[in-house]
């Protein structure tokens, strides 16, 4: 039977465009908390437009970190995701990466099928589910496959999708800040109220530990916005309309930061000095 390397549930979910010729910080974490060099691990493109390039970079950045086992699971169709050497890999994963790219491609074939299914039990198992960009979307039961950016939440801007349902109780956008998406994860969770909205930034990931907390890893920042005591007019704002959303609690938490999602408070924070710190440290002398 296989080995995993925990019976922890662990998704690593990163906001996009994360270093891969550097340091590569989040990949190694990666590469490390699915086994290191033990790692069985498989890469999902399906969601990029460049599938061989994807499949590709991420095959180099593991090897080089020691990994000598990567596999790679791309279906075209809802009929590929019924495909039983597919779902064996996923079934006998430590880890497994999705790429970025489009998530309703990720939507179309994944939910609801049994390569769906797999990844389901991969979770539930130990196996490390991570995604970066579209596959970072595709983590929570509902996310947003489209929507206008800025800053300003605008009544109707977005179009929710059906996700795996890895994480509950959430709903995650990626390139947060280099994208300016605050405005579009604002409306759609001052609409529900019952979700926390996760906003990452590129190169910047959150640790989630059974569906409890997660911990911030990275560069840049995570926003959570928390809707459920806020004053809102999006029952009856016109379409396009600016949305009033009064009372909304706004976390920002940078990397060593460690959030709790039942009571969304901050647990605990280690100051850290992420990369662009060091970066820029180096460039003064």
């Amino acid at each position: 039977m296989p080995r995993y390397p925990s019976t922890t549930q662990t998704l690593f979910i990163i906001g996009g465009a994360e270093d891969r010729v550097g340091r590569a910080s989040l990949l190694r974490r990666f590469v490390r908390i699915t086994g290191g060099r033990q790692a069985r691990l498989v890469v999902i493109p399906t969601a990029s437009s460049f599938q061989d390039e994807v499949v590709s970079s991420y095959t180099e950045v593991f090897n080089r970190f020691g990994v000598k086992e990567v596999g790679v699971v791309n279906p075209q169709s809802r009929r590929d995701a019924h495909d039983e050497a597919a779902v064996a890999l996923i079934d006998q994963a430590t880890g497994i990466f999705m790429s970025g790219g489009s998530q309703l491609r990720l939507s179309q074939y994944f939910p609801g099928t049994p390569l769906g299914d797999a990844l389901h039990r991969a979770h539930a198992r130990g196996t490390v589910v991570a995604g970066t960009s579209a596959g970072a979307s595709i983590m929570s039961e509902f996310m947003i496959s489209m929507g206008d950016e800025g800053i300003t939440p605008v009544q109707r801007a977005s179009q929710i999708s059906a996700g795996l349902g890895l994480l509950k109780g959430v709903i995650v956008d990626q390139h947060f800040a280099q994208r300016s998406r605050y405005g579009r994860l604002m409306s759609v969770v001052a609409s529900s109220p019952s979700l926390l909205g996760i906003g990452i930034d590129e190169d910047t990931a959150i640790e989630v530990v059974d569906g409890a907390r997660f911990t911030v890893h990275g560069r840049g920042g995570v926003t959570v916005i928390d809707c459920r005591d806020v004053t809102t007019d999006a029952p009856d704002a016109r379409r396009g309309a600016p949305l009033l959303v009064s009372g909304a609690v706004i976390h920002t938490l940078p990397a060593g930061a460690t959030f709790d999602l039942a009571t969304a408070t901050l647990v605990e924070f280690v100051e850290q000095h992420p990369d662009v710190g060091a970066t820029l440290a180096s460039s003064t002398h």
